[in-house]
């Protein structure tokens, strides 16, 4: 099968989009499909974009043309993509949608996804506030892209049921197949339980990994250490990701590594090591669509703390790779949760174990990248 991959950006460089346009196209291509790589779009600013952005920036509106682009820009974006499909193509296949919404193609046009437009309204900090008319034009090009397309595959039902109930698409064209972990794993069965071994006994490490502290968090997970300290286990939380924390006073229980480049050895190597040692990843997020982060963790066998939002319950099941609490959750059931966790040694080694497995059977690339091969040669 011959596969047109679309992108804005360079997705055979791992840095763009935390490495999942990479690892997705790298999934397929080890399915043995042959991966044409459509990239590096040119976005056009008019003079009216620009003028338009700095009025609804001065009166305090979001204008979001860098995430939601304008009915031309789409259009423009589809131009460019449809002249660099080759004859030969079986499949139009994307990691997004809003830039192929308007391609016009006999070929079948497949997009994976983790969210949709209607969902990150009011979700996410930056999609909050936003003026009528942004709304509208996402709205517009998101439900082009359903319309248009053979199939639409998202990371977790919350984004799938959102295509069917928001845009009214037919359900039979949407699916769902989470992201796998962007990392390389080798690690056995045998390589985990040495990991859980080697993990202290005498001090609880946990890891909180992200880049935005408020949106992820991260006061939580501060407090929930402190609330372990004080109720007598032992305990260190890792931070990494944050360039600047926001506060001025390091508690002694925290220790920040900064931002970690996971592009360069080094920085892979330490975020390996922080998986590795540490007995929970933590990241109460206030909104998330399907962190990657969190099949990474399972890599590791390291059960995932977190939050029952957007899409993470595709991810995360209570008491096999993690725990996810509410927002009403205060950090006193956390923190109750993990040190009852960690007194019973047994019990911890079966969790670990069976965060594994999550990652093993369902949260890799290659289980993602087989089950998107399988679904798109179902409408070939």
């Amino acid at each position: 099968m011959k596969i047109s991959y679309i992108t804005t950006y360079d997705a055979a460089d791992i840095k763009n989009w935390s490495g999942i346009g990479f690892y997705a196209a790298k999934s397929l291509k080890e399915q043995g499909e042959e991966v044409d790589y459509v990239g590096n779009l040119t976005k056009e600013l008019t003079p009216a974009l620009l003028l338009k952005k700095a009025f609804y920036r001065m009166i305090g509106k979001s204008y979001l043309i860098d995430l939601v682009p304008s009915i031309d820009i789409a259009k423009n974006y589809a131009k460019q993509i449809e002249c660099r499909i080759k004859p030969d193509s079986d499949v139009i296949f994307s990691p997004g949608n809003l830039h192929i919404a308007f391609v016009k193609s006999n070929k079948p046009k497949v997009f994976y996804a983790d969210a949709t437009f209607a969902k990150l309204i009011n979700f996410y900090d930056h999609y909050t506030d936003l003026n009528t008319e942004i709304i509208k034009t996402g709205n517009e090009i998101e439900q082009e892209a359903l319309d248009s397309c053979s199939l639409a595959i998202y990371t977790s039902s919350w984004a799938a049921q959102s295509a069917i109930n928001d845009y009214h698409i037919n359900p039979n064209k949407v699916k769902i197949v989470p992201f796998g972990a962007n990392i390389e794993c080798n690690r056995n069965l045998q390589d985990i339980k040495a990991i859980i071994n080697s993990r202290s006994k005498n001090v609880c490490k946990l890891l909180f990994l992200g880049i935005d502290w408020n949106r992820k968090g991260g006061d939580l997970a501060l407090e929930v250490a402190r609330l372990l300290n004080l109720n007598g286990l032992k305990t260190i939380l890792h931070i990494a990701g944050i360039k600047e924390l926001p506060f001025e006073v390091m508690p002694d229980y925290v220790i920040n590594h900064g931002y970690i480049n996971k592009a360069n050895v080094a920085g892979k190597q330490k975020i390996d090591q922080l998986f590795a040692e540490s007995h929970f990843l933590i990241l109460p997020s206030k909104a998330d669509c399907t962190p990657v982060v969190f099949s990474e963790a399972n890599s590791f066998g390291l059960p995932c703390i977190t939050t029952n939002v957007g899409g993470i319950s595709s991810v995360i099941e209570d008491d096999i790779n993690g725990k996810m609490f509410t927002l009403q959750d205060e950090p006193v059931k956390y923190a109750e949760y993990i040190q009852g966790k960690l007194e019973n040694a047994t019990d911890y080694s079966g969790f670990c174990l069976s965060s594994f497995n999550q990652y093993s059977t369902k949260l890799n690339w290659q289980k993602a990248g087989g089950d998107i091969v399988s679904l798109i040669k179902e409408i070939i």
